[in-house]
């Protein structure tokens, strides 16, 4: 199977805030590359795009059919791909920003006051992360337990938002600032119209069980 039209504008969607994301970075981090703070730009590349490839995979899980029929491909497979170059850039951007300041404190959340745990929101957001990421590896194992866990994903984005906004070198750019802040709200856009679909079906299966009950 192959990529139908729909597919073709997805990815091209993708391609174009990709493209936009980078950019609205290079004119401002190519001073700093000179200077030799590649490790400083990286940490901040990997977490723009680790964001946005996170947020689609979440924007898109409303969508099982009509994903499975835009890539060509089963739904898990294209969300799994995007979730794991996601994880892969999330999970970078700590792990360089920890080489690049040699110390380990950059995975400790802050917990002295209430701006500063949201400040470096970040770092509860990483842990969090990796507990939604392993309850989804159970998935199988434990299949009553592993959604709630799983949904933790977007406290990990709420999280990873207020950090970005708050502390983030690069969305003092306003086209930086208004894409991730976008991704955001569709990601929880996206959450709400999956719930709301979810209630209409089972709505719509208990209406059909009732009238088979009295029939």
């Amino acid at each position: 199977m192959t990529l139908n039209k729909s597919g073709v504008l997805a990815l091209l969607g993708i391609v174009l805030v990709a493209v936009a994301i980078a950019a609205l970075v290079l004119p401002h981090t190519l001073p700093e590359i000179s200077e030799g703070k590649v490790a400083h730009v990286l940490t901040r590349i990997f977490a723009l795009f680790g964001f946005l490839f996170l947020g689609v995979a979440t924007i898109i899980t409303p969508f099982l059919t009509e994903v499975a029929k835009a890539f060509g491909r089963p739904f898990l497979r294209v969300h799994h791909v995007l979730a794991a170059v996601g994880i892969a850039l999330i999970t970078l951007h700590p792990v360089l920003n920890a080489i690049d300041r040699l110390s380990l404190l950059v995975f400790i959340p802050v917990f002295e006051s209430w701006l500063g745990f949201w400040t470096f929101a970040g770092r509860p957001a990483f842990i969090i992360f990796y507990v939604a990421l392993v309850a989804s590896l159970l998935r199988s194992r434990v299949p009553q337990y592993w959604r709630p866990f799983h949904a933790m994903m977007y406290v990990v984005l709420l999280f990873g938002i207020v950090h970005a906004n708050l502390l983030g070198e690069d969305l003092q750019n306003l086209g930086i600032m208004i894409i991730l802040n976008l991704l955001f709200v569709a990601s929880i856009a996206s959450f709400a119209y999956k719930r709301y679909r979810n209630y209409q079906t089972k709505k719509k299966f208990e209406k059909l069980r009732q009238q088979k009950a009295a029939n």
